[in-house]
């Protein structure tokens, strides 16, 4: 049981590491600078967690389907719609920051855009500081434009450092004949994951292409065995 709670793997190398967190750094620098350029420090300080967290799925695990762009883009408007609407309707309390991130989840998934770090925007924007406060409605601009500042960011930097970004769709894995007709297929994968009922930040195509891959390296791994054991 234990065991469970042991960290998984990181299948990256430190230099990716590194990479990520140079990239890191500088969105969030740029996204916050261009933020209190427009409106002023400390509306920009205030987003600065959001901000963060978001760097990290951009930069770090930019393929996964949390970090897409609509993810960023749509995950900040959602939150920020819902926690003002909320704000307006129930006050700026705990009770109703936390049902504004509730709220604001539940609109991600419906419009496919789940992005972490908008559930802490959420909060936040209920729980604003008087510069945010002040701005009322108009609080979705600096949203908006440190979202967007982020998201250039990743693109610019990304592919700057050879990180394809965004990701592309995977490309068709091609079927070869098999004389085994319970050979694993992405809609295979769709069903499973839909029997599952949990959210994977994968895709089915992706896990096929990991699939094949997998099959290849473990037929090459075979025949090399096959041949050491011959001579």
């Amino acid at each position: 049981m234990l065991a469970r709670w042991l960290p998984a793997a990181v299948n990256t190398r430190p230099s990716e590491w590194s990479r990520a967190a140079i990239g890191m750094s500088l969105g969030t620098l740029f996204s916050v600078w261009l933020c209190s350029q427009v409106f002023g420090i400390e509306v920009a300080q205030h987003l600065v967690g959001p901000l963060g967290a978001s760097a990290v799925l951009l930069f770090a695990v930019s393929s996964g389907a949390l970090a897409q762009p609509w993810s960023i883009l749509g995950g900040y408007l959602s939150a920020g719609v819902v926690s003002l609407l909320v704000a307006h309707v129930l006050g700026r309390t705990l009770g109703s920051a936390c049902l504004a991130a509730g709220m604001a989840l539940i609109l991600m998934c419906w419009l496919r855009c789940l992005h972490p770090p908008a559930g802490a925007l959420a909060l936040l924007l209920v729980l604003a500081d008087p510069a945010t406060i002040a701005l009322d409605w108009k609080a979705l601009g600096p949203v908006m434009l440190s979202a967007s500042a982020m998201l250039l960011s990743a693109l610019a930097y990304n592919n700057l450092t050879q990180i394809r970004y965004p990701k592309r769709p995977a490309d068709p894995v091609p079927v070869m004949p098999s004389a085994d007709s319970q050979a694993i297929t992405a809609e295979d994968l769709k069903l499973a994951l839909a029997d599952m009922e949990a959210f994977f930040d994968v895709t089915p195509e992706d896990l096929e292409q990991l699939i094949h891959a997998s099959e290849l390296h473990a037929k090459r791994r075979s025949i090399g065995e096959v041949l050491s054991s011959r001579t």
